[in-house]
């Protein structure tokens, strides 16, 4: 078990690990507050991932130190390059208080920085993000109707392919909640990255658990903000 502070994510939005012997790259894109976890192997190569600097709907492109194609960090899809067009298999994982994660694996392992005077650490150079009415303005896409831009929603996703969409309130309210195949859970304690200054003190937006109905295993899913899931998924319609 593995767990990688989005304190320190916020600084570096890339951790290429290896866990049982495989390869991940472990992402978090702050302005989608995207956390995606991708298998790195393609082709039975180990892949090794960077940031561009680029963004596209707000949202990290990564590229691959094989060929420097270029993913987009929200589907996993590479949209430049040799790799144009291939897709990075997500892995499940769950976005959870370190209290949540020890109790749950008191002998997991946990990311901590080389040098902890390298970047900040503990603080979200976007204060007040997600208490805005919309993104930044360099979005230039549509917004979604009938819920703020900002709002956290959950992108469920079978296969790969994205199926539902669901706020996060929604899930809040009525859990424990059947959605489409899957079981929702929110329990209070997980502070948010993006709201004060120093992470830790963030308001209290919950820790998610959220399983398949017809096998009970850890499904694969996003909590990003409805811009977000709406720019990249606008056929899917946001359950309030």
């Amino acid at each position: 078990a593995r767990a990688y502070p989005l304190s320190i994510l916020m600084w570096h939005e890339i951790a290429n690990d290896i866990v049982g012997g495989h390869p991940f790259a472990v992402t978090y894109c702050p302005l989608c507050n995207a956390a995606i976890v991708f298998d790195a192997e393609i082709d039975g190569k180990r892949h090794t991932f960077g940031t561009t600097g680029r963004l596209r709907n707000s949202d990290l492109l990564m590229y691959d130190r094989v060929t420097e194609s270029w993913w987009q960090q929200f589907s996993g899809e590479a949209v430049i390059g040799d790799y144009t067009g291939r897709i990075l298999d997500m892995i499940p994982s769950r976005l959870e208080s370190f209290a949540s994660f020890s109790s749950r694996h008191p002998d997991g392992k946990v990311l901590v920085p080389s040098d902890p005077d390298f970047r900040e650490y503990g603080r979200n150079p976007y204060v007040g993000y997600d208490s805005r009415n919309a993104p930044y303005p360099f979005f230039t896409g549509e917004m979604p109707e009938g819920i703020n831009p900002m709002a956290r929603v959950i992108v469920l996703r079978d296969d790969g392919e994205a199926v539902a969409v669901i706020s996060l309130e929604k899930a809040r309210a009525e859990s424990p909640l059947e959605f489409s195949g899957f079981r929702i859970e929110w329990q209070a304690g997980r502070a948010s990255a993006l709201d004060t200054a120093t992470i830790q003190d963030g308001r209290d937006i919950g820790n998610l658990k959220i399983t398949k109905l017809d096998d009970n295993t850890d499904a694969v899913h996003d909590l990003t903000f409805a811009f977000v899931a709406h720019a990249f998924h606008p056929e899917l319609t946001i359950a309030k």
